[in-house]
């Protein structure tokens, strides 16, 4: 399966040549955040006024090395994955571009429907 994070390029570039990521989620939130893909939609309003280009981590869960947990910790009536512990990177298995129509609005890329599970 895989699930998406979304991040600033700035902070990808930073860290795309290490081995894992996530330190300060976890030291702030105790895990980081992440979405299906069928969910994201939920999540992508969050982003809207951030005006800094945004990309979304495709991860596979099969290859997380932390654990994974599908929770509601906001009590919203759906559940996310939650990864406690660092990423680790090998488990990225794409990198996509945020993308937006003219308001702003979060559209899905065309690659995501591949990793679709409905």
């Amino acid at each position: 399966m895989v699930i998406l994070h979304c991040l600033q390029q700035t902070t990808w570039e930073e860290v795309k040549d290490r081995l894992y990521y996530g330190k300060q989620s976890i030291e702030r939130d105790g895990f980081i955040h992440c979405s299906s893909i069928e969910t994201f939609w939920r999540v992508a309003p969050n982003f809207k006024d951030m005006h800094e280009p945004l990309l979304l981590l495709c991860i596979d869960t099969g290859k997380v090395e932390a654990p994974i947990k599908w929770e509601d910790t906001g009590n919203y009536g759906q559940v996310y994955p939650h990864i406690y512990g660092e990423l680790n990177l090998s488990a990225v298995i794409n990198v996509l571009p945020f993308l937006r129509d003219g308001q702003g609005d979060f559209v899905l890329n065309e690659e995501l429907k591949n990793y679709s599970q409905s």
